[in-house]
């Protein structure tokens, strides 16, 4: 176990005052060690803590002076000071498996760890859930967790798991739900193997065993071109839209029966099956807007003026890897807006006043996009979509757009344009590849994920 390290520390907060500084080790909270930042968080809560830290090689203790509840204005460098509870499933769709190699050893790290699932919406199969974990979620009311659910029948859910204790785990989500914590479910989607009528017995398994589930999310497997398994493929077109159809009228079950909809399919599968999107009424207030459910219809509020705030918080795949948790539960990524100038050209024309601009996304949210940036009405003004050949496969969201990607459709493009990328492709300054902005041929502006951050970039033009 590590303990957590300083890295920020507030200007006149509690723990300036008390004399912690960047670098200091937090050995004990009124002598508990902090075994994760949930930990940390409520022991910092607490009135007047007394910190036991190491500088320099040096123990010493520090009483910061504060009130219950108060912030103590320190963060710390990771969201876990014990290892991370890998996981020990081998799904057969797991996108994990299918990353190209070279890339940094972190991002191999597959995880089912119930308190990033807390943190960072990570979602856990359960296959590792203890009884003292129970103890601990209901204690200290750690909640909502995100729980992947594949399917109700407890063979199938142990073949698609490729671990027997799929079967049986699914006793620790009926047991969170007893317990009144919040859950939210999800279904990945495989042709051929939870589809059709499995998919209609899992969601009527919801209905008759897990009904106080808040959500659940039906999302479709993602395939890159480095899958190792055969039988795993995307959807077809018309595999698509029997999910749509699937999951509307399970929507209408669970509404005339619990008053709620519960189950919502994911924006990629209305844009593969070539449907629209649901109304935003329908999404009852976006609950699952970061697993991609309902994101087309709130950035098109935001972006038309419908919404004064961003809905959600948009994170992407690998968000927990390297980030430490600001305010200590989510990682910053960069500051938006910042225009980055690439450094592998002689000349950088920086972009003039009134420059034409181009909107760089993922292939899927091209299709979101184009139709919103046609409506203001200016040539000068487009939507570059960026095939994802770092990946391959089907992939085409925006959250796994790659440095090498952008370097190749960016050098055939004119300079002197603005360019803006999406932050949701970085984390801690970085693509999934490890390069930055600044190894792009061309001038970028890193912008927010959501309309309203698009719309003022193009106001700003």
């Amino acid at each position: 176990m590590s303990a957590p390290l300083v890295i920020r520390v507030a200007s006149a907060s509690p723990a300036e005052v008390a004399g912690l500084v960047v670098g200091d080790e937090i050995l004990r909270i009124d002598g508990e060690i902090p075994r994760d930042v949930i930990a940390y968080q409520l022991l910092t809560d607490e009135a007047d803590p007394e910190l036991e830290i190491r500088r320099g090689g040096l123990e010493m203790t520090l009483t910061v002076a504060k009130a219950a509840g108060q912030p103590l204005g320190a963060e710390v460098h990771s969201a876990l000071f014990d290892q991370v509870r890998t996981c020990d499933n081998h799904c057969e769709f797991c996108f994990i498996y299918q990353l190209p190699p070279g890339m940094r050893e972190s991002l191999y790290l597959k995880d089912d760890d119930y308190r990033l699932s807390f943190l960072y919406g990570n979602f856990t199969t359960l296959t590792r859930f203890t009884e003292s974990d129970l103890e601990r979620v209901v204690t200290e009311k750690i909640s909502p967790l995100h729980v992947s659910i594949h399917s109700t029948d407890p063979d199938l859910r142990s073949e698609m798991l490729r671990n027997r204790r799929g079967a049986t785990s699914l006793r620790w989500l009926r047991a969170l739900l007893d317990f009144g914590i919040e859950v939210h479910g999800q279904v990945v989607v495989c042709p051929g193997r939870n589809d059709a009528k499995t998919l209609d017995d899992t969601l009527a398994g919801v209905l008759d065993g897990f009904s106080e589930l808040a959500t659940i999310c039906v999302v479709p497997l993602g395939i890159s071109k480095y899958n190792p398994e055969p039988l795993m493929r995307p959807h077809t077109r018309e595999e698509a839209a029997a999910v749509v159809d699937s999951v509307e009228e399970w929507q209408e079950v669970f509404l005339a029966t619990l008053g709620r909809r519960i189950v919502f399919a994911a924006d990629e599968y209305y844009l593969l099956a070539d449907r629209p999107f649901p109304s935003a009424e329908s999404y009852e207030g976006f609950p699952m807007h970061e697993d991609g459910i309902g994101m087309a219809r709130t950035f098109e509020a935001e972006f038309n003026g419908d919404s004064e705030e961003a809905t959600g918080i948009a994170t992407g795949f690998f968000a927990w890897v390297d980030g430490a948790p600001a305010d200590g539960y989510r990682a910053p990524r960069v500051a938006g807006g910042v225009p980055t100038t690439g450094r592998n050209i002689a000349v950088s024309l920086s972009p003039r006043k009134g420059a034409p601009v181009a909107v760089l996304t993922g292939t899927y949210g091209a299709q979101i996009l184009e139709p919103l940036v046609a409506t203001v009405g200016r040539e000068d003004i487009r939507v570059l979509a960026v095939d994802n050949q770092y990946f391959g496969g089907n992939t085409g969201v925006a959250g796994l757009l790659t440095g090498a990607d952008l370097i190749r459709v960016l050098a055939s493009e004119p300079e002197g344009h603005r360019y803006l990328i999406p932050d949701v492709c970085l984390s801690q300054g970085r693509f999934l590849d490890g390069l930055t902005p600044a190894d792009l041929p061309r001038s970028v502006e890193v912008i927010g994920t959501d309309g309203i951050s698009l719309r003022k970039a193009l106001e700003r033009s």
